[in-house]
């Protein structure tokens, strides 16, 4: 059948969605949440079928299509589209086989990925494959198989040489090692092309962070190029293809706030795998208030990533790292960003957690690769540094990458003061980075949260802990009474 376009101009999400009336559904024998391919312009989109009695003014010779669905086939109003009913796909035999705790095989999981690259899964059905994933974890060979059928559905790299990558598992606000252990690597000569995501549930991502400095959207070409001509990039995962199938399963997965080993792990080497990496190493912080809470648990996941890493042929170094306070000063966007530049200028005020993690990163992966003798990494890394090269190196990722101008701090803001004498115990990670988010991170880049006092420090009532800057008054005053009340500090009185 053919029915004739009427765009929405309504953004739904990763989903593709069409909408028609309740009577073209009845003439048609179409129902509520089938399956229809759509053909246009020698494009092709499979879509979920919703209905209505009279909304956006539809006809009923006229499809609803909203922007993803209209944009993925080039369609403008009026256009005709042919609609085809589709079966349900045969991955949902191999969900409901993995919701029942049964093991999957290598060509059971190729056709689930395929199927969520090509939208053939409902965001409902996806959630139900997390959900079996959470329930019944994947074994040592399925996440093998995920990885492979995850990296060869995208795009794939090739840069020819040793390629570096590294990755933390997430969880630490502030922590922005990759924005300074890139510049060192790709100022020694090595091609280090990053890929980062964005935050999703907490106060920024490194991609967001970096775009404080510079475009970070890049497509796949511009991305090559980059590297090519500076040796690295800092650039957003989300945008170049590299592997949509993890790209999807994230977005159900996050706001389940499930954290999934398998999945976890399978994400991580995919993206790895697709950027051509052949040495990639991986920082698990843990500690309270990190996403790994024990050392059983970190070393846990250690032998996973190596084991897995060596089944696709990719060299994995993994540290385990202290991850029970915030690293750096900042935590939000543009907070953080000053923290690297700090680093990178080794201006005296800089945070010397950042700096010393990161040469340390830097130093381990000289060792892994053959650049420094074993115990001589940081050492070199560290002469990197303080030479200025890896800050003239950053400038020209920079420009690369297309430089942007530092917007200002946030102007509202309020601070947060000890309230008695005593040594800080602990900071809580957790509500450190909900204070950032009320405050309005990520979204506003310019608002987060400034940290002034560590871990072990001895403070006087009174002395500021620190600061809120928030995007409005509103968003200060919701943030002001959660820090107020959420013990992000915990101060020992005893003498």
């Amino acid at each position: 059948m053919e029915l004739c376009v009427k765009r929405i101009d309504i953004s739904t999400g990763d989903s593709p969605v069409v909408l028609i009336t309740r009577q073209a559904a009845i003439t048609h024998d179409l129902h509520t949440s089938d399956r229809v391919l759509l053909s246009a312009n020698g494009r092709q989109v499979i879509c979920a079928v919703n209905t209505t009695h009279t909304g956006f003014g539809l006809r009923n010779d006229q499809i609803g299509m909203f922007l993803e669905t209209a944009n993925a086939l080039g369609i403008a109003d009026s256009c005709g589209v042919t609609i085809l009913p589709v079966p349900k796909p045969e991955s949902i035999n191999y969900i409901q086989k993995k919701m029942l705790g049964k093991t999957l095989s290598k060509e059971e999981l190729v056709i689930i990925v395929q199927d969520i690259v090509s939208a053939r899964l409902t965001q409902v059905e996806l959630a139900f494959f997390v959900a079996a994933c959470s329930a019944h974890s994947l074994s040592f060979d399925e996440t093998v198989n995920l990885t492979r059928a995850i990296t060869d559905t995208g795009v794939k790299l090739d840069f020819g040489k040793i390629v570096i990558d590294k990755h933390c598992i997430g969880g630490v606000p502030g922590n922005r090692t990759s924005m300074i252990t890139v510049p060192i690597m790709a100022s020694l000569g090595y091609i280090v092309p990053k890929t980062s995501s964005r935050a999703i549930t907490s106060p920024a991502g490194t991609a967001d962070t970096m775009e404080i400095f510079a475009e970070v959207d890049l497509p796949v070409e511009k991305m090559k190029h980059v590297v090519k001509n500076v040796n690295g990039c800092l650039v957003w995962g989300g945008s170049i293809n590299l592997a949509p199938a993890d790209d999807r399963i994230i977005r159900v997965e996050r706001p389940l706030a499930l954290e999934i080993p398998g999945l976890m792990i399978s994400s991580v080497l995919a993206k790895k795998s697709s950027v051509g990496s052949t040495h990639v190493l991986i920082d698990i912080p843990y500690g309270p208030g990190a996403k790994v809470l024990t050392i059983k648990h970190a070393k846990e996941l250690k032998t996973q990533f190596e084991r897995i890493g060596k089944m696709l042929k990719l060299k994995v170094l993994v540290l385990l790292t202290p991850g029970d306070q915030p690293i750096g000063f900042g935590v939000g966007p543009l907070l953080e960003a000053y923290d690297v530049l700090s680093v990178l200028r080794n201006e005296e005020s800089a945070p010397a957690d950042l700096r010393e993690k990161s040469i340390m990163i830097a130093g381990k992966l000289l060792e892994f690769v053959g650049g420094a003798r074993k115990g001589e990494g940081e050492q070199k890394a560290r002469a990197e540094l303080e030479s200025g090269r890896a800050l003239r190196k950053f400038e020209q990722i920079i420009d690369a990458q297309g430089r942007h101008d530092l917007p200002p701090l946030a102007k509202y803001t309020y601070d947060i003061l000890a309230h008695a004498d005593g040594t800080v115990l602990g900071i809580d990670n957790l509500a450190i980075a909900k204070i950032a988010r009320l405050a309005g991170a990520p979204v506003s880049k310019n608002a987060g949260v400034l940290l002034y006092i560590k871990k072990n420090t001895r403070v006087d009532k009174g002395n500021k802990l620190f600061t809120i800057h928030a995007a409005s008054e509103e968003k200060l005053a919701n943030a002001v009474s959660y820090a107020m009340n959420s013990g992000a500090y915990t101060i020992s009185t005893r003498k």
